[in-house]
């Protein structure tokens, strides 16, 4: 009994409501209740995006092989760096119509060929969405398939301050042709999803409040770590309802709406709130088993952000097109790109500081967690040598971690989701465009 139709019948015949499930069914004690396959086994992947490429120099590290030494934009992932592997050299070959923000961004996870259609975009031909499946969603149908690996969700797609808009810049999942996948950027809407509505938000009595008579009627059952588990999850969820019901007394958590193609897009001082929140849901979210693959999308390429919290007044994309002789620009990026690179330090720290639910090591041990933009460099929009971070356990995948690695110029970045695909026991022989899978995946073992 391992499908999630299997743990909510499990809980009804104890007089379970089904709101409580999912605070239980990631609890290892539960699993043993209702007879888990209990192998301890689990494989997740992580895939976040930043937009509008990086600063070279100040990003890919010294050094080669285990012998190297991190610059500005990766140094606050120095705690991380034995469990990371920067790969030079990618590129993404997938031609076609669209200018390159656009197949960069919506080519990325797919690697294929956008569809034609009628998005204008800078000098190049107009474009549609893109023509295939994402390397996430893939994962997700493959796991669904199986009930040992089946979770409640399949895939969560999380964003912060993604433009209400949709069009090829902002959406790099897709669940098949023509099939783009919008992140929530809300983490009110987001807790909705995987918790269900607060029942009444005046007065706070909401989704935790709902399932406790149920929790407590469990807990007799679990064990001293299930327990802990359980408070861990219902202080989270308690603390993050109650910061989001205040929300609409002041606004506080609010991100303006931004016009439909605005010079500049107004994100403030909330979004590192936000982006804490999401990271925090997405830990909690796979920590109890509802999902095993997980989209965490910054902004959108092309995008206009402007980062006040950094003391940075342009729009991201303006500077992003400086030119490499102003220094004030390209510090104000580097900047930029290393506050993403310390929200992704809090992302793995989350996940090396959560034990694994039924097993040894931590959550990080088992999960896989890339890190990637849609170009190369915002003032050249070259698709080659975009940044590509991998960063988990090795048990997990396989790969060798602690290294840079550098592979063949213009190595397709389809072959990296091949082998991504193939260390999570998906042995497919293509991905994306057939065409720059003939090399078949990169060896990162």
């Amino acid at each position: 009994m391992n499908s999630s139709h299997d743990r909510r019948q499990f809980l009804k015949s104890l007089g379970i409501s089904a709101g409580a499930a999912p605070f239980l069914t990631g609890l290892p004690g539960f699993n043993s209740l209702h007879a888990a396959d209990g192998n301890g086994k689990k494989q997740r992947v992580i895939v976040m995006f930043s937009p509008n490429g990086t600063v070279p120099e100040e990003f890919w590290p010294e050094g080669d092989g285990k012998d190297f030494k991190l610059k500005r934009i990766l140094k606050p992932l120095e705690p991380f760096r034995n469990r990371m592997t920067v790969i030079h050299g990618l590129s993404n070959k997938v031609g076609g119509d669209g200018d390159r923000h656009m197949r960069g961004m919506s080519c990325l996870l797919t690697g294929t060929e956008l569809f034609p259609g009628n998005i204008q975009g800078g000098s190049d031909t107009p474009a549609g969405w893109a023509s295939g499946i994402s390397i996430d969603q893939e994962l997700k149908n493959f796991f669904q398939k199986n009930e040992a690996t089946r979770t409640r969700f399949g895939s969560l797609e999380f964003g912060v301050a993604v433009p209400h808009r949709a069009d090829p810049w902002t959406r790099m999942s897709y669940a098949g042709p023509n099939k783009p996948v919008a992140p929530i950027d809300d983490p009110g809407l987001m807790i909705e999803k995987l918790y269900g509505k607060q029942r009444d938000k005046a007065s706070l009595t909401g989704i935790v409040d709902s399932v406790s008579a149920d929790l407590k009627k469990m807990s007799s059952k679990l064990g001293s770590e299930d327990q802990q588990l359980l408070t861990e999850h219902l202080n989270l969820i308690r603390e993050l309802e109650q910061e989001i019901s205040h929300q609409g007394e002041n606004d506080t958590l609010a991100h303006p709406m931004p016009e439909i193609d605005p010079k500049i897009e107004l994100v403030n001082d909330n979004t590192p709130r936000i982006s804490r929140m999401q990271m925090d849901l997405l830990v909690n979210a796979m920590a109890n088993d509802m999902t095993r693959v997980a989209t965490l999308q910054f902004m959108r390429s092309v995008g206009q952000a402007r980062m006040q919290w950094l003391g940075i007044e342009e729009g991201h994309h303006g500077l992003s097109h400086e030119p490499d002789n102003n220094g004030e620009a390209m510090e104000k990026l580097t900047k930029i790109n290393e506050w993403f690179a310390g929200e992704l330090a809090y992302l793995l720290k989350k996940l090396s500081d959560t034990p694994e639910p039924g097993a040894d090591g931590s959550m990080l041990d088992n999960t896989l967690v890339v890190w990637l933009n849609e170009l190369g460099k915002g003032n050249t929009h070259t698709l080659d040598n975009i940044p590509f971070v991998l960063f988990g356990g090795e048990k997990a995948t396989g790969f060798q971690m602690g290294r840079r690695l550098n592979v063949e110029k213009n190595t397709p970045h389809n072959r990296l989701w091949l082998s991504v695909a193939h260390a999570m026991g998906h042995r497919i022989d293509t991905f994306g465009t057939e065409l720059f899978c003939s090399d078949g995946p990169l060896k990162l073992s």
